[in-house]
């Protein structure tokens, strides 16, 4: 005669044992590749993009934020453009200032809060081919600060943030996008 406790420890054991089953095979198999990459384009090269805006050095930045950023995510690799599959190119369209938000002080009106924008155009150009794997696209960085605010970073941080909304979105149009 079986007493209770065993058929519960044969039944626990019979139940981890299923799990076991049914969950490990999602383990067993791991890549960091998404998959959706073309392997035949697995370096790119990015020169600095042209300035078109009155910010001196925005371009520079830019670029030196875009390239690490792909160097950090790994996917592809950055090289120069003899040895490229593909050649990101782009400008800097405009840098500006935009008033956010204004409020009344006496007899004028006074800004509080900037924003800065950044807007850039890239085009993905497969090196060999001359192909465009996208062309022209837009991107817009937003960045927010308040003047005379001792806690915030001013327009060098706002400018800070929109770059990396940049940088976000050209990293996401290129590995995972494709």
């Amino acid at each position: 005669m079986e007493s209770r406790s065993s058929r519960r420890g044969r039944l626990a054991c019979g139940l981890t044992g299923l799990a076991a089953v049914l969950l490990l095979p999602g383990c067993g198999v791991y890549s960091t590749s998404s998959g959706r990459l073309d392997e035949s384009l697995r370096h790119v090269a990015v020169p600095f993009l042209e300035n078109m805006s009155t910010e001196p050095g925005i371009e520079v930045e830019l670029t030196d934020l875009i390239v690490q950023a792909l160097q950090d995510d790994n996917t592809l690799k950055v090289t120069d453009e003899e040895h490229a599959d593909t050649v990101l190119r782009g400008k800097v369209l405009r840098y500006g200032l935009q008033e956010v938000f204004i409020k009344p002080d006496a007899d004028r009106l006074q800004v509080d809060e900037y924003q800065v924008q950044i807007l850039v155009e890239l085009s993905l150009i497969k090196r060999v081919s001359a192909e465009a794997l996208f062309e022209k696209r837009r991107i817009t960085g937003t960045g927010n600060f308040i003047l005379d605010d001792p806690d915030g970073g001013g327009e060098a941080g706002a400018r800070a943030l929109a770059a990396s909304e940049i940088v976000r979105d050209v990293l996401a149009l290129i590995v995972e996008d494709w």
